[in-house]
């Protein structure tokens, strides 16, 4: 197991390298100058030309690529081309909400999802099975933008008012913007739950179990949803990275100061360190996501090999 995750991680270092450039290439082809954005539409151009040579801009792409390269070997993610913050600082305020915001929307999903996917294929073609797919069509079409001010509507606003509209920290806070990122992501586990549980109720296994007359409960919980597991835990992963990523809406709809409205500003200015910096934490956390998704497959069946 520890030389299988050794390998893993030294295996990552080309794909966050492949990032790195994906990225720095496409900033640079945004239409936009950040120099001119900071000194202003009135600056003079050779305001402007000053502020492009402190700023590095004006330094081959390969130069200024390097530049970014080696302060990251070393810890250092650079300035802020707007505040002239270090990029470490003006991530870190914003990080842990965005992680916080993620995190419990997955347990929500997982929790909703499972218990849905599993009542769905134990009760397969009745009219339960059918309104469950149905609500999960749903929450899997619905914009999460659009989710987030009905709910904000009706739960935030006049005749209930139960929570707050905007925020994020305390407990009342979390609700909304949590239901909001982790319905779609319910939708899916609860569909991929359900076809995996069907296709290993159909085993022969299960069926021996029956025939011996073993609890149904005991069938289910025990020996289908086990080996039904490997699949969704497959998607729960990816959800999770698709999370950490994709809660701009939400955050915007909920005034959260999150990464999500953090990275829209920084392209929208084009503060290159900020961008490069955010997708590299970003991609460093979908490797992590996904090697323990890989691990966690060991667990759920021993005879599993991690190659």
């Amino acid at each position: 197991m520890f030389v299988y995750i050794i390998r893993r991680l030294i295996q990552t270092i080309p794909v966050i390298i492949g990032v790195t450039i994906l990225v720095f290439l496409m900033m640079h082809l945004i239409p936009g100058d950040p120099a001119q954005i900071i000194a202003g539409e009135s600056a003079r151009e050779e305001q402007v030309e000053q502020l492009r040579d402190r700023l590095g801009l004006n330094d081959p792409l390969p130069v200024q690529y390097g530049s970014f390269i080696s302060g990251v070997v070393q810890g250092d993610l650079g300035n802020s081309i707007r505040s002239g913050r270090p990029v470490t600082s003006e991530i870190g305020s914003r990080f842990w909400v965005t992680i916080e915001l993620a995190f419990y929307s997955t347990i929500l999903s997982i929790f909703l999802g499972l218990i849905a996917g599993i009542i769905s294929a134990t009760k397969r073609h009745t009219f339960t099975d059918v309104a469950i797919m149905i609500v999960a069509l749903f929450g899997l079409s619905m914009p999460n933008f659009w989710l987030g001010l009905m709910l904000i509507q009706y739960f935030a606003l006049d005749p209930l008012g139960w929570f707050p509209v905007s925020g994020w920290g305390s407990p009342s806070q979390i609700v909304l913007p949590v239901i909001t990122l982790g319905t779609a992501g319910a939708a899916i586990i609860a569909r991929m739950t359900r076809s995996s549980m069907l296709e290993v109720i159909s085993q022969d296994y299960i069926r021996t179990a029956r025939a011996k007359g073993v609890k149904e409960r005991y069938i289910i919980y025990k020996h289908a949803l086990r080996n039904a597991l490997i699949p969704v835990v497959t998607v729960v992963g990816l959800q999770f990275g698709t999370l950490l990523g994709g809660a701009v809406l939400t955050e915007a709809v909920f005034a959260i100061n999150g990464m999500g409205r953090f990275v829209v500003e920084a392209i929208a200015a084009r503060d290159f360190p900020i961008v490069q910096g955010t997708v590299l934490i970003l991609a460093l956390l979908f490797v992590l996501v996904n090697l323990i998704v890989d691990i966690s497959y060991r667990f759920l069946n021993k005879r599993i090999e991690l190659d």
